[in-house]
């Protein structure tokens, strides 16, 4: 815990946020160090908690937003920063944020957060909605951080995989043992780097279709794409429009899923419109 005289020395943390407290501080600067964030940004801290990041990031970036649900937790910091103008609290859930109202520079802003394990992909894809930040910086659990930057044809590689690399470039910084928390959680952690597209290099339409064609495919992945062209009730093709659309693109529609890198899948989306 931070020695710092600012920080919360009061409450436990609350499993029903899926709160575990960073308290090792040479991670804490890696983490910080890894936002590249300097006095001419603004950052978002998603659950800054008993101030792990926060005590790191405060006075160093021009606008501080610190996005915190607990109660308790929300109150201290708001007392701590009442008087500073360089730092806003928000008492709320961060996938009721949003975030480019409380940027002046939305595509220039930076996130960061150790972020509850069991919400990590809603909250990923919220911070990915249009306009999307600079960097995002997220404690993840590790099995759901090599999920993300997974490569096709291994076991790993999923629609999360797709949904995130089809729009963004993603990479594991480094790994956070279990001991590095308290309370001590039961999975290990990976510091995840995501940079968003920019500019975007799909259009709205082009999202949309592939997650269509993502979320089939992926809730099918043991069925060959041809099946799941012709049988999912969101796609629906002709057996003849599928054996076009495979000839067309030289695609073996008899694949799964797992086998196509997003670009692959981002063409049959669009030849399949």
């Amino acid at each position: 815990m931070s020695s710092d005289p600012r920080a919360p020395d009061h409450g436990r943390a609350r499993r029903s946020l899926g709160q575990n407290f960073l308290v090792d501080p040479n991670l804490q600067r890696r983490i910080v160090d890894a936002m590249g964030a300097g006095p001419g940004d603004e950052v978002v801290e998603i659950g800054p908690g008993r101030g792990a990041l926060t005590l790191h990031l405060e006075g160093s970036v021009r606008h501080l937003v610190l996005v915190e649900l607990d109660d308790d937790l929300a109150a201290h910091w708001a007392q701590v920063f009442r008087d500073r103008t360089d730092v806003e609290v928000i008492h709320d859930d961060v996938l009721r944020v949003d975030l480019p109202a409380v940027s002046t520079d939305p595509g220039a802003l930076k996130v960061v957060g150790n972020i509850p394990y069991n919400i990590t992909t809603p909250i990923l894809f919220h911070l990915l909605r249009r306009p999307r930040p600079a960097r995002i910086v997220l404690m993840v659990q590790k099995e759901v951080g090599e999920r993300i930057v997974a490569d096709p044809g291994t076991g790993a590689y999923g629609a999360l995989a797709v949904g995130v690399q089809s729009v963004a470039d993603a990479r594991l910084l480094f790994k956070v043992g279990r001991k590095a928390f308290r309370p001590v959680p039961g999975v290990d952690s990976v510091v995840l780097e995501i940079v968003p597209h920019a500019p975007p290099r799909l259009d709205v339409r082009d999202e949309a279709d592939l997650r269509t064609l993502t979320r089939a495919a992926f809730q099918w992945r043991r069925k060959q794409l041809q099946k799941t062209l012709r049988d999912h009730p969101d796609l629906g093709l002709s057996r003849e429009r599928v054996e076009g659309v495979g000839a067309d693109l030289g695609l073996d529609l008899r694949r799964r899923p797992e086998t196509l890198a997003p670009h692959d899948l981002l063409a049959l989306a669009r030849a399949i419109r």
